[in-house]
């Protein structure tokens, strides 16, 4: 029996079964405050757009050098945060995450299980079921707005509601502060909005909704001579805008299948004519396109 004082300074008796049950909800409240920051370093990773892996120690049996349930991010160049293990074990993990993250992969999961002495190395006689979850921009459902105008601030609200990642491009710096602070919306000022189009992720949607026409054609035109690979291109305007639109763009040489790909006037057809409305139907277009097969 091991005596502690409690607060009132009277002597009482705790038997060791206490004992290990204390250390173990300690234990557990440290694991708990652990996997919040873990979760905070995620959401700032995905925000940045640095692709990573979350491993998780599933399954253990025998002698390990971690908890199961014990996480781990890794990167491209290592570890980030937390720990599977240390040691062999993590060098293993680091190894096997870099292989998922890159580009030639196109798994978002998978679930290994290692022999520590046998696979690796290690003189533990244990056994472990490693998780990874893949987490690379490229696997996001990305959605690239061009201007932060009436219409793209309804729709960046609408869309930061949902799982997605969101870049806002815009010359003017008070309208991209006008938008909400978010975890995965990311504001960009740019000197003009072609500049932004270096920076269009693989199979992204793309929204061009700048101040008018002559700032949406220069979009069209650099995403075309970069040869950017998109999902999905809309441009925001009436039939008689695209009618132009389109008669400008082949004037100015760009080929007829990318002309016909561009989704002008973008969003589907109901609403009125308000900026809330118009961001309705642009989602709903978006939601459509992206549930179809590629």
């Amino acid at each position: 029996m091991i005596p502690i004082i409690d607060s009132l300074h009277s002597k009482r008796l705790f038997d060791m079964d206490d004992v290990i049950r204390i250390h173990r909800l300690i234990g557990a409240f440290a694991m708990a405050m652990n996997q919040i920051d873990l979760q905070r370093e995620a959401i700032r990773l995905q925000s940045e757009g640095i692709p990573f892996c979350i491993v998780t120690v599933a399954d253990a049996r025998g002698s390990i050098p971690q908890e199961v349930g014990a996480k781990a991010i890794i990167g491209q160049n290592g570890l980030i945060y937390g720990t599977v293990g240390g040691g062999k074990i993590e060098v293993h993990a680091c190894d096997r995450s870099r292989d998922l993250l890159a580009p030639t992969s196109d798994r978002k999961a998978l679930l290994e299980h290692v022999n520590l002495h046998k696979d690796i190395g290690m003189t533990c006689a244990g056994e472990m079921t490693l998780l990874y979850e893949v987490s690379r921009p490229d696997f996001e459902w990305n959605v690239v707005i061009f201007g932060a105008g009436h219409v793209a601030q309804k729709l960046c609200r609408l869309l930061s509601e949902l799982d997605c990642r969101i870049t806002c491009f815009d010359t003017r710096g008070e309208w991209l502060d006008r938008l909400p602070d978010r975890a995965r919306l990311q504001r960009r000022h740019v000197s003009n909005f072609a500049e932004g189009v270096e920076f269009i992720e693989h199979g992204a949607f793309v929204v061009v909704m700048t101040m008018g026409h002559t700032t949406d054609l220069p979009v069209l035109r650099e995403i075309w001579k970069r040869k950017v690979s998109t999902a999905f291109i809309g441009t925001l305007g009436s039939d008689s805008k695209a009618a132009i639109l389109r008669r400008e763009l082949k004037e100015a040489g760009l080929p007829e299948d990318f002309i016909r790909s561009i989704n002008c006037p973008i969003g589907e057809k109901f609403g009125n004519n308000t900026p809330p409305e118009i961001a309705v139907s642009v989602l709903a277009q978006l939601l459509r396109v992206r549930g179809q097969p590629r």
